[in-house]
C-alpha cells in the first residue's frame, strides 16, 4: 500500500494543476452549453453544470472556496456591491437594447410562461423561488464559478487570464440563452460581462453574482407582476 502512494499523490497532483485538465473541462461544459441550447441533444446545462463544477473545484482545488463560495469578511460590501452590479446591468442594458439590438433584431422572446406572472401572486412567487434557485445558485455556480475558474487555469490565474476567461465566459452566458433569439443573446451576454466584471473586482466572491442576479431576475419578476414590463 505504502508503495502506491507516491504516484497516487503525483497523480492527483497533476489532475489538481494540470491546464489540460482545465481545457478539457472547459471545452467540455461548452459542449454542454450548446448541445443543449442549440442542438437541444442534452438535458438543461445549469444543473449539469453545477453537480460537475462543485465535483470537479471540490477535488481538484481542496473546496469551494477555490470559486468564491466563502464567507466574505464584509456582507454589507457584498450586497452593496451586488446592488450596484443590479442597477448597472438594468440601466445598460436598457441602453444596449435602445441604441442596438431594438434596431436590429426583433425583440428578445421571453422565457415560456413569464406572461403569466402579470398580476398572479401565486406564479410570481413561483418565479421567484426559480429565480433564486436556478437562476442566481445554479447559474452562478456553473458560469462564474465553475466554467470561469477552468478559463483562468489555462493562464495559470494571472489578472489577464480572470479577464479573458470572463469574457469567454460570458459569450458562452450568451448563449446559454439562445432561446431569446439575437437581441435576447446579447442582452445576457452583457450582463455576464457586469457579474463577471462584479465578481472580480469583490476578490472573485461568489455571493456578488449570486445576489446580483437574483436582485436582477426579482425586479424583472417584479415588473412582470405590476405590468410595468412587456
Amino acid at each position: 500500500m505504502t508503495d502506491n502512494k507516491p504516484g497516487s499523490n503525483s497523480l492527483k497532483a497533476y489532475i489538481s494543476e494540470s491546464r489540460l485538465v482545465s481545457a478539457f473541462e472547459l471545452a467540455l461544459g461548452a459542449a454542454i452549453v450548446i448541445g443543449y441550447n442549440v442542438f437541444k441533444v442534452i438535458p438543461n446545462e445549469v444543473p449539469i453544470l453545477f453537480v460537475l463544477g462543485l465535483l470537479s473545484v471540490r477535488l481538484r482545488n481542496g473546496g469551494w472556496a477555490a470559486m468564491g463560495l466563502s464567507r466574505p469578511k464584509s456582507w454589507t460590501r457584498v450586497v452593496l456591491i451586488a446592488l450596484a452590479a443590479a442597477v448597472l446591468r438594468i440601466v445598460l442594458g436598457e441602453v444596449l437594447d435602445n441604441l442596438i439590438t431594438a434596431r436590429i433584431w426583433p425583440p428578445a422572446i421571453a422565457p415560456e410562461g413569464a406572461n403569466e406572472i402579470t398580476g398572479n401572486l401565486m406564479v410570481a412567487l413561483k418565479w421567484l423561488l426559480v429565480v433564486w434557485t436556478f437562476a442566481a445558485f445554479g447559474e452562478e455556480i456553473a458560469y462564474r464559478g465553475y466554467l470561469l475558474t477552468r478559463a483562468a487555469d489555462l493562464g495559470n490565474r494571472s489578472r489577464a487570464a480572470w479577464w479573458v476567461g470572463m469574457i469567454f465566459v460570458s459569450i458562452l452566458f450568451g448563449i446559454g440563452h439562445y432561446y431569446k433569439g439575437p437581441a435576447g443573446m446579447i442582452d445576457s451576454g452583457f450582463a455576464g460581462l457586469v457579474l463577471g466584471t462584479a465578481y472580480l473586482i469583490s476578490g472573485r466572491n461568489l455571493w456578488v453574482c449570486i445576489l446580483a442576479h437574483g436582485f436582477i431576475d426579482t425586479i424583472g419578476v417584479a415588473a412582470l407582476y405590476f405590468g410595468l414590463a412587456s
